[in-house]
């Protein structure tokens, strides 16, 4: 099966707690049928100011959570 490439926006809070190593997860609406071996761009993006800032993290799907209401919990790895 061949991985797919996902770009994404993430929050500053967010995206400075995966880059310092304290988040390896990612809550999503699962609408893009994520799946184990896929890869994440993970683009920050400040929302008040609705631009991106140009930082971005690579992270791979390990494994993934199926929750209720479509969503879906992901742990995710350094590339």
């Amino acid at each position: 099966m061949e991985e797919k490439w996902h770009k994404l926006k993430i929050w500053p809070l967010y995206f400075v707690a995966m880059l310092e190593g304290k988040k390896s997860f990612e809550l999503r609406r699962n609408d893009r049928n994520f799946k184990v071996g896929d890869y994440l761009i993970l683009e920050e993006w400040e929302p008040s100011t609705k631009q991106f800032t140009g930082a971005c993290l690579t992270r791979r799907v390990d494994y993934i959570l199926q929750g209720a209401f479509g969503l879906c919990i992901m742990q995710l790895s350094k590339v």
